[in-house]
């Protein structure tokens, strides 16, 4: 989803504007409301002005993650917040303070003369250490979300240390959402895959890795040591190792092997057997199956997904949510079989356990992952589904940290010990620990978010729920206007929506609090 400014027309929350006003000349500081942002322009440039009592900030307007506007956000404490994947920047300084985004905002002073405020730009402020027990080195094993995140930070701020990044996959971070999502189906080159570059890293004087995995961590010596026998001393150590797919263990007769989704490579050879296939079976009717299924309709395949539950998503999603998921695909020509599960590949396609053959010229598994914590086991670590880490996202020995799918970790929105797959909140994970290395005593405590996109329809989902009480179901899911709510007794655990970007901001922003006043102010009860 890249952003389309067009800046003769432009929505912001204090009305639609025919012309977005001119901030080098001048905006009369009337027009600003407390805590909301307002869309302007300087030379050009989209620029989002905030009034905090006396004083104003001002910063670009355009998220650096996939483009999104700012000005339909909301403002929470010194933080402007994007309406659709929930990246977070400091008003004051651009600052990322929470991902999606990993990449700052330009900023602006804000000079007011008389009734009228002008803006003006104005150089990030330059981060400075102040703490204690910064670390000499850290090392970072594993190059996915929460690994690039956490390098990103300690750069950003100020940490001048060694940093070594350790990756299994070329070519580095990627952006893993579009593999299965806008890349896959052809609406994106491979350059919007790249969540950072390898020369980006140079740049920030990151050493990445590659071709050479960690085999052995010593927590005594602090060391990792590589396959090639070389050994990174750390003085902080990250695990963010992740998740791989899980095999469908039956047999493939005639070498005709089912393909899984988790790196760039995957999504490339996904993309090659399609451009030569006609029928696709996608195994697993989960996020990553339905999105596959979603692209690949895209390229004009025909597609038939096939999964052991009654309704897709309904473990994550609830019933009726699932099933609108299910008529939209079908709506695109989508096929499913529910309460089945594949028991022989062959050259014909698939054999169901119901007894039906689905004819396939591929098939794509997406049954779910499990967490690699193979490295972590062996250096002596708790693991029990991942690693198990306390709420500062530290493992059970000194100086060793653990972020994203593979990290264990108590979630205080849902009073559980919870391992949870979302891109965004590794790459927050990955932030929290790199502020925690340089002393920040600050707990985790973030709402789980994720997106998931099935054509042009974008589910956000807000908050974690693993069982619940009751569902509601508000507003109407086939108008694409709605919101579900998943309750356990009297407490909210999460929230999904659909074409309702601003309200999901504001219901993360209350769930943090933890305060049932304020989640039910937000959901106006």
């Amino acid at each position: 989803m890249q952003a389309e400014w067009t800046f003769c027309y432009l929505r912001s929350p204090n009305g639609i504007q025919d012309r977005m006003p001119d901030l080098k000349e001048g905006v009369d500081a009337q027009q600003l409301r407390e805590g909301e942002p307002f869309l302007g322009e300087y030379e050009g440039q989209p620029v989002v002005v905030v009034r905090q009592g006396d004083g104003f900030c001002a910063v670009g307007a355009t998220c650096t993650h996939y483009g999104g506007p700012l000005a339909e956000g909301i403002v929470v404490g010194n933080t402007i917040r994007c309406p659709w994947h929930h990246a977070r920047f400091d008003l004051r300084t651009g600052a990322v303070v929470g991902a999606a985004a990993l990449d700052a905002l330009p900023c602006f002073e804000v000079r007011r003369q008389g009734g009228k405020i002008t803006v003006h730009p104005k150089a990030a402020p330059a981060m400075e250490i102040h703490r204690r027990a910064v670390p000499a080195s850290v090392v970072i094993v594993g190059a996915g979300p929460a690994g690039a995140a956490c390098a990103e930070m300690l750069r950003a701020q100020g940490y001048a240390g060694t940093v070594t990044m350790v990756g299994d996959e070329p070519p580095g971070p990627v952006d893993r959402p579009n593999l299965s999502k806008d890349y896959l189906a052809g609406s994106m080159g491979e350059e919007g895959t790249h969540l950072r570059t390898p020369d980006r890293l140079k740049e920030a004087k990151v050493e990445l890795i590659l071709y050479d995995p960690a085999q052995r961590v010593d927590p005594s010596a602090h060391t990792v040591a590589l396959r090639s026998g070389r050994k990174l001393p750390y003085g902080k150590l990250l695990l963010a190792t992740g998740a791989e797919p899980r095999p469908l263990n039956l047999p493939a007769e005639n070498g005709h092997k089912p393909l899984y989704l988790r790196t760039l490579a995957d999504s490339q050879a996904i993309i090659a057997r399609a451009e030569k296939a006609r029928r696709c079976v996608v195994v697993g009717a989960s996020f990553i199956g339905l999105e596959v299924a979603a692209s690949l309709r895209q390229r004009k395949l025909e597609v038939e997904v096939v999964g052991p539950e009654e309704v897709p998503l309904a473990r994550v999603l609830g019933p009726e949510l699932g099933a609108w998921v299910r008529r939209l695909h079908e709506s695109h020509g989508v096929r499913f079989h529910m309460n089945a599960k594949p028991v022989r590949l062959h050259a014909g396609g698939v054999d169901l356990s119901t007894g039906k053959t689905v004819a396939a010229d591929m098939v794509v598994v997406g049954i779910g992952v499990a967490p690699r914590t193979a490295l972590a086991e062996t250096a002596g670590l708790r693991v029990d589904n991942g690693i198990w880490v306390d709420e500062f996202l530290c493992c059970t020995q000194p100086d060793i940290y653990a972020a994203g799918d593979v990290a264990r970790y108590p979630d205080p929105l849902s009073g559980e010990r919870v391992r949870i797959e979302h891109f965004v909140l590794a790459e927050r994970q990955g932030q929290a620990a790199a502020r925690h290395m340089l002393g920040e005593a600050t707990a985790f405590a973030d709402a789980p978010f994720f997106w998931s996109q099935h054509y042009d329809a974008v589910i956000n989902y807000v908050g974690h729920a693993s069982t619940w009480d009751r569902i509601a179901v508000e507003g109407d899911l086939d108008k694409r206007d709605a919101r579900v709510l998943y309750w356990k007794g009297e407490r909210l655990l999460a929230v999904a929506t659909l074409g309702r970007d601003r309200e999901s901001l504001t219901l993360e922003a209350a769930m943090e609090t933890r305060s049932p006043q304020a989640v039910s102010a937000a959901l106006g009860m």
